[in-house]
């Protein structure tokens, strides 16, 4: 070797100058991701453009909070109308024309628009009723002993011109807050949503569409036990609000039946999404959240979305959300 020669580098250190180079590299395109990126890939920028809603009330009032709500956020007018039938006894659940005309002529105010309804399955909706009782009125439901009144729901809306309506029936069955929860006997609730879906296609001139939401995580039962197969199901939902306290959104993500495996469902079954309700909860103002739902939204495209907009899940009628709001008011 000559005063002036470079020694020849190992074949090894070779290859560590390689990884090396390549972890660097890693480590810039990590840094520069934005903290609202999500596991599936990169942040969405900008609106993310899907039909969208916001709860803000049930009557013709909330109908009014919406028109407001919507010159609040000052861009594309929303295009989903969302409200709930009241659970408490069955002349409620058979639906009024004092609740669904003031919906039919918002939504004939613009074309496009979608009035998605909320339908409880058993009445009592929220009396903390026990399993055995569940399991008795699931029972009586598969037996058809309700028939009458989802025929009369049917026409109702029918008649009111919302006979094109998204009902998501006996949502969040997987948890334990409603009567028609799934738990307490999962094959007879299959068999019970399947009439229901039969009698309102029945239904002379409707063209409804039937939205299977679950609660997003495990809850009480596993949601996918409760899944009443294709042929009665169009739209597969989640309501995905922030909790529990300290989960990441990320952690929102890839949880056990979470966002993400809800999509896999979802696709594995040539069905679209939907996200019915979600908003903040468990960890307060946190626009990461929001923003990480804003950007999970434009990459899945689901059929509607909307953002519960009261106390403690608001952003326009809850104050205490400030930081949500202006991500809110930026991505729709």
């Amino acid at each position: 070797m000559t005063p002036f020669s470079r020694p020849r580098a190992a074949p090894a250190m070779v290859l560590l100058a390689v990884v090396l180079a390549l972890v660097a590299a890693l480590l810039v395109l990590v840094h520069d991701r934005r903290a609202s990126d999500t596991p599936d890939g990169p942040a969405v920028r900008g609106p993310v453009n899907v039909p969208s809603g916001f709860f803000t009330g049930s009557d013709e009032a909330g109908i009014r909070r919406l028109d407001e709500l919507q010159t609040w956020l000052g861009g594309e007018p929303l295009t989903v109308g969302h409200t709930y039938l009241p659970g408490d006894r069955w002349s409620n659940i058979e639906g009024h024309p004092a609740l669904f005309e003031p919906w039919a002529r918002w939504k004939e105010e613009r074309p496009g628009r979608l009035f998605v309804l909320n339908v409880p399955l058993l009445d009592r909706s929220e009396e903390g009723l026990p399993d055995e009782e569940v399991k008795a009125g699931l029972g009586r439901g598969a037996a058809g002993e309700y028939d009458g009144h989802f025929g009369a729901l049917g026409e109702r809306l029918v008649a009111h011109r919302l006979g094109d309506a998204i009902l998501v029936l006996g949502w969040e069955m997987n948890g334990t807050t409603y009567s028609h929860r799934c738990g307490p006997d999962p094959e007879t609730w299959r068999t019970y949503w399947r009439r229901v879906v039969d009698v309102l296609r029945a239904v002379p001139g409707q063209r409804f569409r039937f939205d299977f939401t679950v609660s997003r995580g495990r809850d009480a039962v596993d949601w996918t036990r409760c899944y009443p197969g294709d042929s009665h199901v169009d739209i597969i939902g989640m309501d995905a609000y922030d909790q529990p306290e300290g989960l990441s959104f990320a952690g929102q993500v890839s949880e056990d039946l979470g966002l993400a495996d809800h999509v896999r469902f979802a696709a594995a079954h040539g069905k679209p999404v939907s996200y019915p309700e979600w908003g903040l909860f468990r960890n307060g103002d946190n626009p990461a959240y929001v923003r990480g739902m804003l950007d999970w939204f434009a990459r899945h495209r689901p059929v509607y979305q909307t953002f519960t907009d009261y106390c403690p899940h608001g952003v326009w009628g809850c104050p205490d959300n400030p930081a949500s709001a202006e991500v809110v008011r930026a991505g729709l």
